[in-house]
């Protein structure tokens, strides 16, 4: 699928979270996202042991909302050794959130992160509005190419 749009996903790795910034091929800030810690791709059931998605370029797909989920939101079609569901997708979803502890692997995205509940753990802010601005201008498909932060590129902030 090499003629899939691409996207990049650069991550910093925090003990409790990992943070990143989605960034579109000029390198238009999209969004920010947050995932859990790195644990080895571990899947689980609970977000203390649950880990972020591995490193990687990976196809995305558009979701129309469901009667358990009311608004449109993006499924990774593939991550390896994660499990898949019986139709064969990903339980990997890109979605709302606001805490890190409400993820189970997926990659929440927002428009910017603080310390909401004030327990010293930067949250998301404004993700729904964030998730519906994508869901409407984002392809139905998509690459995503997740990697780790250069930390000698510095991220301009226009606000």
């Amino acid at each position: 699928m090499a003629d899939l749009p691409k996207y990049r996903l650069e991550r910093v790795y925090l003990p409790t979270e990992t943070l990143g910034s989605w960034y579109d091929k000029d390198r238009f800030l999209i969004c920010k996202t947050m995932e859990l810690p790195w644990r080895e791709n571990k899947s689980a059931a609970t977000s203390s042991e649950a880990s972020c998605v591995p490193e990687g370029i990976y196809t995305v797909r558009k979701n129309p909302p469901k009667p358990d989920r009311n608004y449109g939101y993006f499924r990774f079609d593939y991550v390896p050794g994660r499990r898949v569901n019986p139709l064969g997708k990903s339980h990997i979803l890109v979605h709302r959130i606001t805490y890190v502890k409400d993820l189970l692997g997926c990659v929440g995205v927002g428009s910017r992160f603080a310390d909401i509940n004030k327990d010293g753990v930067p949250d998301m802010e404004a993700s729904g509005i964030k998730l519906q601005w994508m869901y409407e201008n984002l392809p139905d498909a998509f690459q995503l190419e997740i990697v780790k932060k250069d930390p000698n590129i510095k991220e301009v902030n226009l606000d």
